[in-house]
Order: C-alpha cells, then sequence, then structure tokens
C-alpha cells in the first residue's frame, strides 16, 4: 500500500507494523509466541494489569548497561590521550533513590539541579563529593544545604552567586569546590528550545568574562575553582558542536592555567538519542574518541596538560530504557486532503497525555508507538496518538503507523519515554500521575508509586472529605488516611514530601506489598 500523503517525509511505511526498531525500543523487548510484547522477561499485559495504565516501564539492565557503556566510551578515549574523564549522570532526566543507586553502582557521579533532587540522591545513600549541583538561581537554603552536606562541586551560574556559595562556604567552615558555567556561542544542532548555548538565554556567564569571574572567585580563600562548564544543547546527533566547543573553551582554560590549577574542564551533556527509525545519532564510542582527539590537539598547541575532562549525560542513559504503557479508550477516523490529494489519519485517544508526556507539546517531538498487547496482521494506517486532556495540542506521537484494527481496549506502547517524561510531568486536569516499574529477569518492582485523586486532594486544604477515604478531615494531623499526613506536611511534619512517593526511599516494595502500595505508601 502507498504512503500516506499526510505523513512526514521522515516516517516510513513500515513493513512489519508489529516490529520495534532496535536502536528505538529497549534492548529486552520482544513479543512472545502470543504475540504479546515483553520486556524484561514480563509480559506487559501483565504490568498493565498489576500496576494499571499510564504506566512508565524502564527496563534495569538496559539502564545499567548504558550508564556502564558510556563510562567505558569516555575513560577508555579520554586514556588514549593520557587524561581522564568523569561521567556525572543528569538527574533532571529522571531521578529516583534507585536510579541514583544505579547510577553510583555503574561507576557515575550525580548531578543535582534543586534542593529536591539533593534531596532524592542524599536520600539514597550517595556521597555527597560525587554530587555536582547546577541550577541559574540557587536558593540561600539550597546553597547552605549542598555545602553543608559536603557536595562536590557546586556550579556557579552568574557572577552574584559567587559570593553567596562562599558566604555559604564560610558559614559552614569549608572549602568549596565550584565551576564557572560559561556561554561559547556554539550552537548544537538540535530545536531552538533546546540549544542552551545560546547567548540570549538565562544559563551560564559570557565567554569572555571568564578570566574576570574566576579572578574573583579565586579571591574567595573558601573557595575551590576547578575548572569550566559548558552545556551546548540537547538531543545532539554528532561531535562537531563538542569538538568545536571545546577548541574555545580550551583557549580560555590555558589563559587561566597562568593564573593557577585548573584541573577538570565539563563539557556538559546533550547527547542524542534515537526516537524513531529516522533518527541516526553517533555511536557514543565515536563520540568520545573524536572529542578526546580534539581536545588533545587543542592542549598541544597551547602547551598545557589534558585537564579531567567531564560528562554529564541523562537522556543518553535512561531515555531508550523506557516506554510508556496506555490503553486506547476511542478511534477517530479523520477525512483530510494534502495537496488535493483524499487522505486519512486515525486519532487514537488514550488513557494518559500531555501529564505524564509534555515533550510533543513542549518541542514538537517526535515519538514512535505500536500495539504491545497484542500481535496484528492488519495493513497499517497512519496515527496520531492523542491524550485525554481538555488541550487540543495534547498529543503525545504526532505521527506513527499502527495496525489498522488498533481498537478501544488495545495496550499500545510509546517509546523512549525513559527520560524527561516523568520528571516534567504535571497534574493538568486533575490526573494522577503514573507509576514507575522497573522489570528485569522476569520480575518487576515499584520504583514510585502512582498518585491516586485522593493524594491529590489530601493537597487541597480546602477539602473536607476524600471520596476516596469518606469521612477522612483535614482539621488536624491525627485525621487517617493521605489527608491526614497532606495536614502533618503542612504543619512542617516532613522536609521533603515528594519522596513520599519513591519506593526506594524507605525500603523497596516487594510483589506482595504491591497490592497495598496505594492505600499505605507514606
Amino acid at each position: 500500500m502507498p504512503d500516506n500523503p499526510l505523513a512526514p517525509a521522515w516516517l516510513q511505511l513500515p513493513g512489519d507494523a508489529n516490529a520495534f526498531a532496535t536502536e528505538v525500543w529497549p534492548a529486552s523487548l520482544n513479543r512472545d509466541a502470543d504475540g504479546v510484547a515483553v520486556i524484561g522477561g514480563v509480559r506487559v499485559d501483565e504490568l498493565a494489569a498489576d500496576y494499571g495504565t499510564p504506566l512508565y516501564v524502564l527496563d534495569e539492565e538496559y539502564v545499567r548497561s548504558r550508564a556502564e557503556r558510556v563510562r567505558r566510551a569516555f575513560t577508555d578515549a579520554f586514556e588514549r590521550v593520557g587524561t581522564a574523564a568523569e561521567v556525572y549522570y543528569a538527574g533532571k532526566a529522571f531521578l529516583s533513590t534507585d536510579i541514583a543507586r544505579w547510577m553510583t553502582e555503574a561507576g557515575l557521579r550525580i548531578d543535582v539541579a534543586s534542593g529536591g533532587e539533593l534531596a532524592v540522591a542524599l536520600a539514597a545513600g550517595v556521597d555527597a563529593s560525587r554530587l555536582g549541583f547546577h541550577g541559574n538561581n540557587k536558593s540561600d537554603e539550597e546553597l547552605d544545604r549542598a555545602v553543608g552536606a559536603g557536595v562536590g562541586t557546586i556550579v556557579i551560574d552568574s557572577e552574584q552567586e559567587i559570593p553567596r556559595v562562599a558566604a555559604a562556604a564560610s558559614a559552614r567552615g569549608r572549602s568549596q569546590r565550584v565551576r564557572l558555567r560559561v556561554r561559547t556561542g556554539v550552537h548544537a544542532h538540535t530545536h531552538d528550545f533546546l540549544a542552551t548555548a545560546h547567548e540570549d538565554q538565562k544559563f551560564g556567564v559570557a565567554l569572555e568574562d571568564a578570566e574576570r569571574l574566576v579572578a574573583d572567585i579565586r579571591s574567595h580563600s573558601n573557595l575551590e575553582f576547578v575548572g569550566l562548564h559548558c552545556h551546548i544543547g540537547s538531543q545532539i546527533f554528532g561531535a562537531d558542536g563538542f569538538a568545536e566547543s571545546a577548541a574555545r573553551l580550551i583557549a580560555v582554560h590555558a589563559r587561566l592555567v597562568a593564573g593557577g590549577q585548573v584541573p577538570e574542564l565539563n563539557l556538559g551533556g546533550g547527547f542524542g538519542i534515537a526516537y524513531n527509525a529516522a533518527d541516526d545519532p553517533d555511536r557514543i564510542e565515536d563520540l568520545a574518541q573524536r572529542v578526546a582527539s580534539v581536545l588533545a590537539a587543542e592542549c598541544e598547541t597551547a602547551q598545557i596538560p589534558l585537564p579531567t575532562i567531564a560528562f554529564e549525560p541523562g537522556r543518553y542513559i535512561v531515555g531508550p530504557a523506557g516506554i510508556t504503557l496506555y490503553t486506547v479508550g476511542t478511534t477517530k477516523p479523520v477525512a483530510l486532503e494534502a495537496d488535493g490529494t483524499p487522505a486519512r489519519r486515525l486519532y487514537v485517544s488514550v488513557d494518559g497525555g500531555m501529564s505524564d508526556n509534555a515533550r510533543t507539546a513542549l518541542y514538537g517531538a517526535d515519538y514512535s508507538t505500536r500495539i504491545l498487547g497484542r500481535a496484528s496482521s492488519a495493513d497499517p494506517v497512519l496515527v496520531r496518538v492523542a491524550g485525554k486532556h481538555c488541550e487540543s495540542g495534547d498529543i503525545v506521537v504526532n505521527d506513527d503507523y499502527l495496525p489498522g484494527d488498533v481498537a478501544p481496549g488495545d495496550l499500545i506502547g510509546v517509546a523512549a519515554t525513559g527520560a524527561y517524561c516523568w520528571s516534567l510531568s504535571s497534574n493538568y486536569n486533575y490526573l494522577p500521575r503514573p507509576a514507575v516499574v522497573a522489570v528485569r529477569d522476569g520480575a518487576s518492582r515499584m520504583l514510585v508509586r502512582g498518585e491516586t485523586v485522593d493524594d491529590l486532594l489530601a493537597r487541597d486544604l480546602g477539602a473536607r472529605h476524600s471520596a476516596a477515604l469518606p469521612g477522612t478531615h483535614v482539621d488536624g494531623t491525627d485525621a487517617p488516611g493521605p489527608l491526614g499526613r497532606a495536614r502533618a506536611l503542612q504543619l512542617g511534619a516532613e522536609a521533603v514530601s515528594g519522596l513520599g512517593r519513591d519506593a526506594g526511599a524507605g525500603g523497596r516494595l516487594d510483589r506482595q506489598e504491591r497490592g497495598h502500595a496505594e492505600e499505605n505508601a507514606e
């Protein structure tokens, strides 16, 4: 059958609408004899039955292997040119206590970008000295907490932040390691909304101001300047942007070395992944070797030693390892025209949407989808997967092909949702956020429990009763259930209420406990 004229040029009509593109879907995903998709040895229909949908699912082994792969890629590449490399996991992609432990077990450090992310990492038992703390507007309380906890490196993002970090270090009687984030003027080949090295943006300081600001940092006896930091964008497929940025940084780095030690250089993250079969990012090993070669040549020209190089991947590690499961609620064919040619698109509406995946609406991101609950021999049709929110822009997958018999009740999956989906999730239209589940070796376990409507009402202090728990009140801390817990939180009984849904923060939930998790998790 011919391609649909409504389809974008990159989207090809699949020969088999049941097949999974190798670089797009998790490595363990396959179909069993019944045609049901299996991930990490667990059937997706069992996951849906146990945890409900929408549901974020992470292939634990794939996350771990990608973390180890990226660490080896950079370590090996930079050892070959005579220096060391450190890899920080960018926690903003997705962070829970279990994820933090997986990263440290793989030999990675961790970047956090808020006091909340710092709390998660510390709750996971991560050595604070292996943490980096980012942010363009860190509060005094966050800085005090970071310095007090012994965070390894704070990334200074503005001139005004220098005396504030110094004051926090002085108050704690400590010497604090810091980096200075700069804008290199290099623009990665990616979506403008994600290109964070543009001059007209909120992060970092101008490269030409770096020497003056480093002199200011060095004037504070309780600050230890360890190097420059930059970030040139996100979802970057090639090494050219990193190479050019590195070359510009080394020129400034060389001048800074003349005034004191500069042991490190941090080139950030942004390594791209395949969201669909047309995406073709460089192999991480090839990218690492190219950047290492450029840095070695630049340092040789500048006649300075190679510093330790740091990188901050997030999406690359968790993105491809995650899928989101949805249940189809309605399908709706729409008759249209494309350049005078009649065409049809099938809208497939699911039980989630922009509240669990905001990237399509925010960035026009493209995703891939498949029916996972069964295989089908029906001819593929062009679909658009829509959410259930009261918003015309509530689209999860703009364009893909599914078997034409996709119908209400079908279990479908969306690929590469391990990064920036749960972390950007919301309660728009009062939808509870889904659970996050890990699968490995034929077993599943909850990493972050899903919310209920009662959880949402628990934070509404005007609610006198919960529909889920009749008779509960918010008048005092002795009220039973989530509403009572909410009142306790309101009075400051717990410092970080978000950890209440992180199953790894207070011990892991086994399979027998899972059925009671929604009711009893604190």
